[in-house]
């Protein structure tokens, strides 16, 4: 990998996670980097709100809220989402990937967007 396609994969993931990424070490991170980031969000065709979109589907059907919490503060805090909308897609998913897993998105939303609200007010 050059050091060029890098910059564009950490790039990518700071436009995801909005804050600065810097590189790191060992192959997890370079796959990490450099596939998911550098090639998958870095794909024409969709906009980094609509794949985070389908992200959170996939982590609410699969119980992986601890992911989709860092996924909920980066749509929040680079504008691609509203409390409203996010109070919406944990209604929505509660339907289609059940209501157990819908709730524990609907909880974990309700943190992320206190927590946003109060980072605002600061």
């Amino acid at each position: 990998m050059t050091s060029e396609q890098r910059q564009k994969s950490l790039d990518m993931m700071s436009k995801v996670y909005g804050w600065e990424m810097s590189d790191g070490p060992g192959d997890y991170f370079a796959h990490t980097a450099d596939q998911v980031f550098g090639e998958v969000w870095s794909r024409e065709g969709l906009s980094i709100r609509d794949r985070r979109l389908l992200l959170f589907g996939a982590l609410a059907q699969s119980g992986q809220i601890d992911v989709a919490e860092i996924q909920a503060s980066s749509a929040l805090a680079n504008g691609e989402l509203t409390p409203e909308q996010l109070e919406e897609i944990s209604l929505f998913l509660c339907y289609y990937v059940g209501w157990p897993l819908g709730t524990k998105m609907h909880f974990m939303f309700g943190k992320v967007i206190d927590n946003h609200r109060k980072s605002q007010k600061e």
